[in-house]
């Protein structure tokens, strides 16, 4: 390792450093001199998407709350997007070009994109690096997330400690990991969709059926590409003689599945959610706080307004999926004959670059918007935080996920892909903070089968009454560790400490 990495003797551990002084690097006491350790600096890099940069951000915002500089690294095509850039005292934000700058386009060779983000992204960190070690601002440590494993092979090179940032469930990573390592025949085996009743037991993990794994695992042929890239993520934290995975989730919520692999140790450092959820003024939230996608006004929040404790039913598939014509109309027909005043957010096809076709329209729009109110956008914070909010239709993507449960408001669990069937497993047969849809022979969720959903976890029977109870449960244990000395803030502490000592050894 260059010499230039050593720091001899750091006296005073980082948490208490940070307490301390930020940028002198000594404390005059009457009878002695301590050396500081320079303040700890990491890169943190993500993929250009909506679901990836939130995260990774409050994640970033943490790590400076405690005194680490951060630089945040990410694709131009995702600093163009936002509505504003991140910024904050301590934060640098470098964004490279990936030869995509307007954003990769429907049509546009995926494979190309991901071999060009990543040859251009491993330049552009490298770059960074060496100018930071010339400038006497050495990196720490890299933290990269999901698809990113190529960042591991960047510190390597460069003899700097890295760390994976999951931003999907524990539970799904242990299914990777297994599928990776001796599973792989007893899943496959299971995940023929001709006998949806057969389980699986992984260990650590509650039964799973077909629709609760991944969808990469599920249908391997189909997404072989992107199956590749986690073995290829399983096979780097393998080469790591002391890999550190550190995994969007809390230890009351996942407790088993974060100790459930012996071969790595998982680390819960959530929910990285906006502390506005907790009631609180943060100013690095509104500082730090990213939208792809923009909303045309705020009206939505004065019709909310306008309604009653716990009425309104929210409906959002997230950034990326996109549903069938089909599928939109039972949603619409449901919310129609549910009759409750719902906030639905359908997404521009202009926003994924694709045409506006009169066919794709509502055929019942009018009727359906005598009801409640269709955005293209919203700020989820802002929507799930308010006391009108009843219920949330949910693709079950983890960043949704985690909202919800902070917000303590039920879910309708509509998972699309990826990891949202596993997400949906656990919100209703784990933590039994919601209900799932089930879909009929063509893959389609009827109208009917969404309105008994509705009345579940809206009603008052038993069912409805033990969802409730159960969603406050875990709002209060998400509140907890998201606390000061709560499980994410002393495992965040302890992760900085251990790189930074382990880095000035």
């Amino acid at each position: 390792m260059n010499s230039s990495h050593h720091y001899k003797n750091p006296l005073i551990s980082f948490t208490n450093y940070s307490k301390l002084v930020k940028r002198e690097r000594i404390i005059h006491y009457p009878r002695a001199a301590v050396t500081i350790m320079p303040q700890p600096h990491f890169i943190v890099v993500t993929y250009p998407a909506q679901g990836h940069i939130n995260p990774t951000l409050q994640f970033a915002k943490h790590l400076i709350r405690i005194g680490v500089r951060v630089t945040y690294i990410t694709s131009i095509s995702a600093s163009r997007r936002m509505t504003k850039v991140p910024t904050a005292e301590g934060l640098s934000f470098l964004p490279f070009s990936d030869g995509y700058d307007d954003g990769i386009k429907p049509g546009d060779d995926t494979d190309h994109y991901l071999s060009e983000f990543k040859r251009r992204g491993k330049d552009a960190i490298s770059e960074y690096i060496t100018s930071s070690e010339n400038e006497g601002k050495p990196i720490t440590c890299i933290v990269y997330s999901l698809c990113l494993h190529w960042a591991a092979e960047v510190a390597r090179k460069h003899h700097i400690p890295s760390a994976l940032l999951w931003i999907q469930p524990a539970t799904v990573f242990d299914i990777y990991y297994f599928y990776f390592n001796g599973y792989e025949s007893a899943i496959k085996a299971q995940a023929d969709e001709t006998n949806p009743k057969c389980s699986i037991k992984l260990p650590g993990l509650p039964p799973l059926f077909p629709r609760d794994l991944p969808s990469f695992v599920i249908a391997s042929n189909v997404y072989q590409s992107a199956l590749s890239l986690f073995q290829e993520q399983m096979d780097v934290l393998a080469e790591e003689p002391n890999a550190k995975i550190l995994i969007n989730t809390f230890d009351a919520l996942e407790h088993e599945a974060l100790n459930a692999i012996e071969k790595f140790k998982t680390v819960g450092i959530g929910p990285l959610v906006p502390s506005s959820f907790f009631n609180s003024k943060d100013a690095l939230d509104n500082s730090l706080r990213v939208d792809l996608f923009q909303s045309d006004s705020k009206d939505y929040i004065q019709w909310l307004d306008s309604k009653p404790k716990s009425a309104v039913v929210y409906v959002s598939f997230g950034s990326i999926a996109a549903l069938k014509k089909q599928q939109v109309e039972e949603i619409a027909r449901a919310l129609i004959s549910s009759r409750r005043p719902f906030l639905w957010v359908m997404r521009n096809r202009k926003d994924r670059g694709e045409e506006e076709k009169e066919e794709d329209k509502l055929t019942c729009r009018e009727e359906l918007e005598q009801f409640g109110m269709v955005v293209p956008w919203c700020s989820q914070v802002e929507v799930l935080s308010h006391p009108s909010l009843g219920c949330f239709v949910t693709h079950c993507g983890w960043n949704s996920t985690l909202e919800s449960l902070v917000a303590g408001v039920p879910m309708v669990a509509f998972p699309q892909w990826t990891d949202q069937g596993t997400s949906a497993k656990l919100i209703e047969d784990v933590w039994g903070t919601g209900v799932r849809v089930s879909t009929n022979e063509e893959g389609i969720v009827e109208r009917d089968e969404i309105v008994r959903c509705l009345d579940v976890v809206m009603g008052d029977d038993e069912k409805g009454m033990e969802v409730k109870k159960n969603v406050e449960k875990w709002k209060g244990l998400a509140r907890e560790a998201a606390m000061e000395g709560g499980s994410m803030d002393m495992n965040l502490k302890a992760f900085v400490d251990d790189v930074s000592q382990g880095y000035c050894k």
